[in-house]
């Protein structure tokens, strides 16, 4: 079931959070294995790690606008 992770600059927040989503899904079978439910979880922590990473970089190229129209860099 392991989907082949996109390399960070290539990831895509809303399809990390979607296949976060069908992990836990997933995780909620009551058919699955103790085993597959180990792998899903460190996938589903990958994963996590990466979106955290995405949402980390997008703040920092934030910009926050004054009242005079100036930018400067959002903390």
């Amino acid at each position: 079931m392991a989907e082949e992770i996109r390399e960070k600059e290539e990831f895509v927040l809303e399809e990390g959070l979607g296949k976060i989503e069908k992990l836990l899904e997933r995780l909620g079978d009551r058919e699955v294995s103790l085993e597959e439910s180990f792998q899903l979880y460190q996938e589903g922590m990958e994963l996590l790690k990466q979106c955290n990473a995405r949402i980390d970089h997008v703040e920092k190229q934030m910009l926050q606008i004054d009242e005079e129209g100036q930018t400067h860099e959002f903390f």
